[in-house]
């Protein structure tokens, strides 16, 4: 008796424990409590990253200042996701004057790059790896372009922490260190990879010290030199020379030409807060897209996880593929109706293609007029707040690693559609369908959360998943991240010829955390669930309170990254 007497005890202890908990946090997913700050905030993927950010901070820079020192962090110690032979794209949150700014640092194709060279060479689609899937690296002109209008310290004190870390070497996290032995698995032999990643006959294990001193001294060249040293000087000379030398078509012009765009940043309104993203030749808009049919549902009363809210979120996200296969392109390039596409009118007249009883299995484009990467956020004292991304493309990118830089070029121009009536066709100068994208809430006109979520096709539906995970679940901002989520992956590419249309129902992709019970309804409905280990992408955040005059913010626990504040 007295053996029953106390089971029921712990059993009521542990019972009412929980409940405690769960009235604390509102729901069991969140790993970590938010980071909360009223000077500054930076998350990244990285905590040595976000040291450094934090340092730019604390010594007087801005959020713009703190995001480059980050980002350039991020290139030594992550280059499986981002680096400095990339793109990048930022949208910036300006205090003083009360707006959003857009940033496309992207390059475009070399001038020598056409379908018809392509195409005398017996290629019917540009290879992953190699010289020809690299487009013009765009991240440094990016920076500086960010830089000139929106920065305070000078380069050189930014990109010091950058320089530093490089000479004098960076611990070597697990996470990235799994990632590196795999991509060494691929590029151990190519023209001096070994040289920068292997300098001890294999890649740098967890904890190990990686020093990358080649990576310095192209850092040292571009904070004393701008960003003609790297795009118009001797630096310029090797990387065109090693690169032609491998089947490249680069000119000293492609590169001196380049320059980073300011565009426009678009938006929708979600139950009251607009979301913004970046216009093509990105992704963004197809997070917009999403929310606009999913805010014709009560979401809220589907229940998160729920089989009613997978599956229409997931036909959602079938129908916008085929639209972003079909019309997102280089904008100067090819007429992109983005107004039509993002509008609510449109978005109604989508939502009456979805079945909520089955899984969709040929959708088409509406009639209209006709990887892995790396993403951070920094806000300041000031109410400055910048959300950047930034990448190689496939991890690492292309293999391509010209000596004595110590970094790889990316291989985005792979994206690149060989069929001359598509809007997404090869031209040369012309910038390649683009995955990568940054994001931004706000609320009656103010600042409200600056967010981004990397992992190529998996970043619009986890933008819209982050989305819906706030406003319509009412998860806090660490919760809105570790949620378990879901991906799907099938559809028609930007890659295909102009005229492809959907012909299966794909596969959907459900993290640990979904009931047996919802995937067997989901299965039911005719959606072929699988199990996929990592690929649901990296996520980070700040949102700021303007009530409490703070910063919460919010790295989620599927990388290494971090948010801190001061």
């Amino acid at each position: 008796m007295n053996k029953l007497y106390l089971l029921l005890l712990i059993t009521i202890f542990f019972s009412q424990n929980t409940q405690c908990q769960d009235r604390v946090t509102g729901r069991s997913f969140a790993t970590r409590s938010e980071v909360i700050a009223e000077n500054g905030m930076v998350a990244t993927s990285h905590p040595l990253a976000t040291q450094a950010g934090l340092k730019i901070l604390q010594a007087g820079g801005n959020a713009v200042d703190a995001a480059i020192a980050a980002n350039a962090v991020l290139g030594l110690a992550e280059p499986t996701g981002c680096g400095i032979g990339g793109d990048m794209f930022a949208v910036v949150w300006d205090a003083k004057t009360e707006k959003l700014y857009g940033l496309n640092g992207s390059g475009g194709a070399p001038s020598g790059m056409s379908i018809e060279y392509l195409k005398e060479k017996g290629i019917e689609k540009i290879p992953a790896y190699g010289p020809l899937p690299v487009s013009i690296p765009g991240a440094v002109d990016g920076w500086f372009t960010l830089h000139e209008r929106f920065g305070k310290k000078p380069m050189s004190e930014i990109l010091q922490p950058a320089v530093d870390y490089a000479d004098a070497g960076i611990p070597m996290t697990e996470l990235i260190a799994f990632y590196m032995e795999l991509t060494s698995r691929r590029f151990k032999d190519y023209p001096n990879f070994a040289d920068v990643w292997m300098p001890d006959g294999h890649t740098p294990r967890k904890g190990e010290i990686f020093k990358n001193p080649a990576l310095a001294r192209t850092y040292a060249k571009i904070a004393a030199g701008g960003r003609d040293a790297f795009y118009d000087g001797e630096m310029t000379k090797t990387m065109i020379d090693f690169l032609n030398e491998q089947g490249g078509v680069f000119t000293k012009k492609d590169f001196s030409s380049h320059r980073s765009e300011w565009i426009e940043p678009v938006s929708t309104d979600y139950r009251g807060y607009d979301v913004w993203e970046l216009p093509p030749n990105g992704q963004g808009i197809a997070a917009l897209q999403i929310l606009n049919i999913l805010e014709q549902y009560d979401i809220a009363e589907m229940g998160f996880g729920s089989a009613e809210y997978i599956h229409t979120f997931t036909e959602a996200k079938k129908l916008v593929w085929e639209d972003r296969a079909k019309y997102y392109a280089d904008m100067k390039f090819a007429e992109v109706p983005v107004a039509e596409l993002i509008s609510k009118e449109y978005a109604k007249e989508r939502k009456k293609l979805i079945d909520a009883h089955r899984a969709g299995r040929s959708y088409t484009a509406g009639k209209l007029k006709d990887g892995d990467t790396i993403y951070l956020t920094v806000s300041d004292k000031d109410g400055n707040m910048v959300s950047l991304i930034q990448s190689n493309y496939r991890g690492m990118g292309s293999g391509m690693v010209a000596p004595g830089l110590g970094f790889m070029f990316q291989d985005r121009a792979e994206l690149f559609s060989l069929d001359k009536n598509h809007r997404n066709a090869l031209e040369p100068g012309k910038r390649p369908f683009h995955t990568i994208i940054p994001a931004f809430i706000t609320k009656d006109g103010a600042p409200y959360v600056s967010f981004g979520l990397m992992g190529g096709g998996m970043q619009p539906q986890g933008h819209a998943q982050i989305v819906v995970n706030l406003i319509d679940f009412k998860m806090n901002l660490q919760e809105a991240g570790d949620a378990p989520r879901m991906q799907h992956f099938g559809g028609t590419e930007p890659t295909d010829a102009a005229d492809a249309t959907m012909t299966d129902r794909g596969k959907l992709a459900l993290e640990t955390g979904i009931d047996y019970e919802t995937i067997r309804e989901l299965m039911s409905k005719g959606h072929e669930i699988i199990y996929n280990r990592g690929g649901y992408g990296g996520y980070q955040a700040i949102l700021y309170d303007a009530e409490k005059g703070v910063y919460f913010g919010a790295s989620e626990s599927r990388k290494d990254g971090q948010a801190a504040g001061y």
